[in-house]
Parts: C-alpha cells; structure tokens; sequence
C-alpha cells in the first residue's frame, strides 16, 4: 500500500469520523429541539384538558343545581296535589250539600213529610250516583261466600238455608273504590 492511499484510507476514515461525529450533533439538536416542541406541546395539552375539565365542572354544578331545583319543585307539587285532592269531589258535593240545607228549612217550615222523605231520598240518589262517577261501589254481599279481604264477620250464625261460610246478613255495607276495599262489609256468616 502506498503513501498515497494510506493518506486517503485515514481522510475517508477522518471524514467518517467527522461525519459520525456531525451526525450525534445534529442527533442531539434534533432531540432537544424535538423536546421543546414536546414540551410545548404537553403544555397546549395540559392547558386543554385543564380548560375541558373545568368546563365539565361547571356543567356538573349546573346540573347539579337543576336536579337540586327540580326536586323540590316536584316535592312543593306533590305537597300542594295532597291538599287539593278533594278539591274537584268537594266541589260536586256542594251542590248534594246545598239540597240537604233545603231540605232541613222544608223541615223546619212544618211542610209535609211524605215530601220531605221524597227530597231526602232525591238528594241519596244524587250523592250515590256522584260518588259512584268517581269510582265508589257498593259490595253485594248477601249470599256471597265469605271472603275476609272485603268482608269482616261480627258474628256466625245457624242457617237453614245457607252453606257454612255463606254471608247471612249484612250489618254494615262495604264499599270498593275503584278496585280496592275502601272499608269492609260488616257480615255475620253461616256456621
């Protein structure tokens, strides 16, 4: 090997070193200058999610004090619907009220008591007849076999012509409302 190409294998080798050594350089100024946009970057980042995550606070709040608003709003409603429940039933019954105090001053005049028994029994039909609009039913009860979800036996009696357990006599009617028992019928019951 000659002078000449041992001085260029050691220029390639210096250029390559050169080379390797320029390239860590420019590695490494890649990196830092990757990590300043990084680094920016998380803080945009970080910024951001800090932004959504106060907005979404807020929203919560929000929400919250609807709810918050909501519920008693529906508890004064409910309060209010629980004192004028009868509203609409009393305000039918006025008029079934206002023939009774008729009646009561027809009494009063000394008028005539086959008539009075006529406007009594006028004024019953009147208030059954309203109540029964709104969902109030009579049981039927004599003849039935005893049930105790809607009747109440006082007494048990011998019958010649009933079963035993077969409603005898009716004491006190019992009535339905709608379809629950809104008092039971008082009984007495075959034995």
């Amino acid at each position: 090997m000659s002078v000449n190409e041992q001085h260029t294998d050691e220029e390639h080798k210096h250029d390559d070193n050169g080379a390797s050594q320029e390239q860590e350089v420019q590695t490494e100024e890649n990196a830092d200058f990757a990590a300043d946009i990084n680094e920016g970057s998380e803080d945009s980042r970080i910024d951001e999610l800090t932004k959504q995550a106060d907005e979404n606070h807020q929203r919560f709040l929000r929400v919250q004090a609807d709810f918050d608003n909501f519920r008693r709003r529906t508890l004064k409603e409910k309060e209010e619907l629980g004192q004028y429940a009868s509203m609409k039933l009393i305000g039918q019954l006025l008029p079934v009220v206002d023939n009774f105090g008729r009646a009561i001053e027809a009494a009063k005049s000394g008028g005539d008591v086959e008539s009075f028994a006529k406007g009594v029994d006028m004024i019953f039909r009147q208030l059954e007849q309203l109540l029964e609009q709104e969902g109030l039913k009579a049981m039927d009860t004599v003849g039935q076999p005893f049930n105790p979800e809607v009747h109440q036996a006082i007494m048990q009696v011998e019958s010649d012509e009933h079963e035993e357990g077969i409603v005898v006599e009716e004491i006190q009617k019992g009535y339905m409302l709608k379809d629950k028992v809104l008092r039971p019928a008082m009984v007495k019951v075959s034995g």
